[in-house]
């Protein structure tokens, strides 16, 4: 009896879903957050801050696959495995400090897509009646509405075809850049001023790719998707296409915003100013198409960041991931009211949301060095020894995050 070869499209579907991850970790990572962080960047230091994606995309990628490798290994998440290993009181320190960076970046990105689609609604419409604080509402509502009926997954298929639609204008616009500027590449890697906000601005960049809820996460999808230690080579290409597909998009936004803001002394310091970064390549249509990848962007992150602070708590007591239970649709609606604070309050959402990502690496030098020391205990990894070059490359990783924690902190301290 002879079998039916697979379809293209089925092939295809099975390709997306062995990459699920994957894809979790760049719609999260490329998000309003990133698009903030690498436009201020761009506009205000050009390619400069450049090192600082490259090395955070390249370190990010050894810390996913230890993440992935020890959950793998032990069948353990690894919220429950710090807790087993390191005690209650740092591991609750550790959710708690991720539970802030959820509830601010919440914060800061719907003052952004409120602020983004306040100023398209004023542009190119002659609406009146709305504002800031009704067009926050209605999105909150919306994702928690979502969230209640568990009818999301199609709401943010389409959410992340409008930031893949935005990311290849980014793309686009970033090699017209390049090929009409009529500048020399060095030109695009000015001296780095001091002061500026430089730190805090490293530390964002840094923070929105190099998230600790992002690797926390990780290891809860890798459960999810149950694989097995045969799945090792899978989830190595996974992180790998994750962070390289990471740094192209973001290095496309950072190049776009040198050539459009950078070259031309056009300073950001409010959301709208970001809609200036695809002038060249969308004309007319780049106030329109910037709006609705950011609302696209804002929404796609935040349904995921409603989610998280839950996950984690399940992670840690080792109870399933059930978001019907009374005390998850609690946490999942304050944490989406927290979105309702700038519209209705004020304040500068652009800087509030690098702030927010700025936050991230107070937590990942102890993130780091947890990791570390569990995949170096025989007790935990029994005969799936962590080779040499791996521990130099995560000791590496923890240098890095010290020194990152020395620019977020000096940043701080600046801005403040």
């Amino acid at each position: 009896m002879e079998t039916s070869s697979p379809t293209f499209a089925a092939k295809f579907k099975k390709k997306i879903k062995d990459f699920g991850p994957a894809f979790f970790i760049i719609g999260y990572v490329v998000g309003t957050g990133s698009v903030t962080s690498m436009v201020v960047s761009g506009a205000k230091f050009g390619l400069s801050l450049s090192w600082a994606l490259l090395l955070s995309c390249f370190f990010t990628y050894f810390l996913l696959i230890s993440i992935s490798k020890l959950t793998i290994v032990t069948g353990n998440t690894l919220m429950l495995l710090f807790k087993k290993t390191f005690g209650k009181p740092i591991t609750l320190f550790i959710i708690t400090a991720l539970a802030v960076s959820i509830i601010s970046s919440v914060i800061g990105v719907m003052g952004v897509v409120a602020e983004v689609c306040m100023e398209w609604i004023s542009v190119k419409t002659s609406i009146s009646f709305l504002n800031k604080p009704v067009i926050a509402t209605f999105f909150i509502a919306l994702l928690i509405a979502l969230f209640w009926t568990g009818k999301h997954e199609n709401f943010i298929k389409a959410m992340s075809l409008m930031v893949g639609f935005m990311a290849l204008a980014f793309i686009f616009t970033s090699f017209m850049v390049l090929k009409e500027s009529g500048k020399s590449i060095i030109e695009f890697f000015p001296d780095l001023p001091t002061g500026d906000n430089t730190g805090l601005i490293i530390a964002g960049i840094v923070g929105t790719t190099m998230a600790g809820v992002c690797l926390a996460s990780r290891s809860i999808l890798v459960h999810e998707e149950k694989w097995g230690l045969n799945d090792l080579k899978k989830e190595n290409k996974d992180a790998m296409s994750a962070m390289v597909m990471t740094f192209l998009i973001s290095l496309a936004i950072m190049i776009s915003a040198t050539g459009t803001l950078y070259f031309k002394g056009i300073p950001v310091n409010d959301a709208t100013d970001l809609m200036t970064a695809l002038g060249p390549w969308a004309g007319d249509f780049a106030l329109t198409l910037f709006t609705l990848g950011i609302v696209g962007a804002g929404l796609s992150s935040i349904f995921p960041n409603l989610l998280l602070f839950p996950w984690l708590i399940a992670d840690y007591t080792d109870t399933p991931r059930n978001m019907k239970r009374p005390l998850f649709k609690v946490i999942v609606v304050l944490v989406a009211l927290s979105g309702l604070i700038i519209p209705f309050l004020g304040g500068k959402p652009v800087w509030i949301l690098i702030a927010s990502q700025a936050f991230s690496p107070f937590v990942m030098p102890l993130i780091t060095l947890f990791l570390i020391i569990l995949i170096n205990k025989s007790e935990v990894m029994k005969s799936h020894k962590t080779s040499l070059w791996m521990n130099m490359a995560l000791g590496a990783t923890f240098i890095f995050n010290c020194y990152m924690l020395y620019v977020a902190i000096i940043g701080f301290i600046d801005f403040v």
